[in-house]
């Protein structure tokens, strides 16, 4: 934006330096006057005072027009009683010149040819202490372009010189503004780099930014208010059909329960196992609506006996034994509920899929980490990085466990556990340290 700004800011300049140009050029009786001050300026550089006499010595940078004959320019410089101090005349001279008995006027000019290239004759009196000086000068034709010089003082005085200092001041002030009206927008775009729309209080803030960007703000966080309640929409419609489907599965194993056959038997196991993936289905679902503002400081092993208590009798139930080794009780930042849930799917897969008599230790490792062993005959794990499919199983158990890793900021892994079975092991994040208040 900077660069642009700077940009046009050149092209207006160059845009007034043509245009002044073309004033000048449109106005050969101005420039005339102009080319003569200047000359006659410049040959008054020669004079100088040598006691009570006046000397003259032409200026090195005139030699080349005023010292060369026939180059189109004449000049004499006199006093205003007719003594010639410097003369670089030819027939011109009497022509144009005023004769040396004529009392000088302070200015005259005279077109010797209307329009360009500039002929001009001319004189003007300048003051050397107390004394008048007199210089004349004709031009015929300007070979040398010494009317380009005229426009380039010109230029440089009037125009370049007040209007650089202007654009500098404006530039500066241009820059400074926007990158002060922009400073908001840039802390705005950090913190949306962060910005959690899992979250029920991620909002973008508009304070002190400018009006269209303000309205920016507000469209993006209209945007994320809209996708919390599309999730919530989400969470509410996967409830109701787990509440639809629930209640006739009920229904149809309270009526297999009544059937004393072994077909009934398995067809209640099938039920069960439908029960099951259904609720896995509605968790997985529900994971995305999860509000992060809702996590808490925890400790690992406070819940990981929880869960393990509440799993024994549903383990032994099943021919399986399980056990919990604590250690330093890690602090994490999390939601409850769901890691619960992730503990609870690691070992529900551990005693399905271990096969019988299988012994399941939960614990932790630095970290922090939460992990589930096994002696069981292990996985195959199956599809895509990233996704586990158990033999004689679809995987989601294990899925849900890998997407709660991730809305927590951890990962989940499975690898052997040597020399039989397998090993789960899911990294959390740790709890920030709480800071030591000053006890000054």
């Amino acid at each position: 934006m900077g660069v642009r700004i700077v940009l046009f800011a050149g092209l207006a300049m160059l845009a007034q330096l043509v245009a002044v140009l073309w004033e000048y050029g449109r106005d050969p009786e101005n420039l005339g006057r102009l080319m003569l001050e200047q000359e006659t300026t410049a040959l008054a550089g020669g004079l100088r005072e040598n006691g009570t006499r006046l000397a003259y010595e032409l200026p090195t940078g005139l030699a080349s027009r005023y010292d060369v004959a026939g180059s189109g320019y004449v000049a004499r410089v006199r006093t205003a009683n007719g003594v010639v101090l410097f003369s670089h005349c030819d027939a011109a001279c009497a022509d144009h010149f005023l004769p040396l008995d004529v009392n000088p006027p302070s200015f005259w000019l005279r077109h010797i040819a209307p329009g360009y290239p500039m002929s001009i004759a001319g004189g003007r009196t300048v003051q050397i202490g107390d004394r008048a000086v007199f210089i004349e000068i004709a031009i015929a034709g300007d070979p040398r372009a010494a009317v380009w010089g005229v426009l380039f003082d010109e230029a440089l005085e009037h125009m370049l010189v007040p209007m650089s200092l202007t654009v500098i001041f404006v530039l500066g002030a241009t820059l400074l503004s926007i990158r002060a009206a922009l400073r908001p927008v840039v802390r705005a775009a950090h913190k949306a780099e962060t910005l959690d729309p899992l979250r029920s209080d991620a909002r973008l803030d508009d304070a002190g930014m400018p009006r269209e960007i303000a309205q920016l703000t507000g469209a993006v966080n209209r945007s994320f208010d809209r996708i919390r309640e599309l999730m919530a929409a989400q969470k509410l419609f996967t409830s109701a059909i787990a509440h639809e489907i629930r209640t006739p599965l009920a229904v149809i194993r309270l009526e297999l329960e009544g059937i004393d056959d072994v077909r009934a038997r398995r067809a209640m196991g099938e039920v069960d196992e439908l029960t099951r993936l259904l609720q896995q289905l509605v968790t997985l679902a529900r994971l995305e609506a999860t509000d992060r503002a809702t996590f808490t400081p925890m400790g690992l092993d406070d819940m990981l006996g929880e869960v393990v208590g509440s799993l024994a009798p549903w383990v032994y139930a099943h021919g399986a034994t399980i056990a919990f080794e604590p250690s330093g009780n890690a602090r994490v930042i999390a939601h409850v509920g769901l890691l619960k849930d992730a503990v609870r799917n690691l070992v529900e897969n551990a005693v399905r899929h271990g096969g019988p008599g299988v012994a399941v230790l939960v614990g932790t490792e630095p970290g922090p980490c939460v992990t589930v062993m096994d002696d069981g005959k292990g996985y195959r794990l199956a599809g895509t990085e990233g996704y586990y499919a158990p033999e004689g199983g679809v995987g989601i158990g294990l899925e849900i466990v890998s997407r709660i890793a991730a809305l927590h900021g951890g990962d989940f892994t499975l690898t052997a556990n040597e020399p039989r079975g397998t090993k789960a092991l899911l990294r959390l994040p740790p709890a920030a340290a709480p800071s030591t208040p000053d006890p000054a």
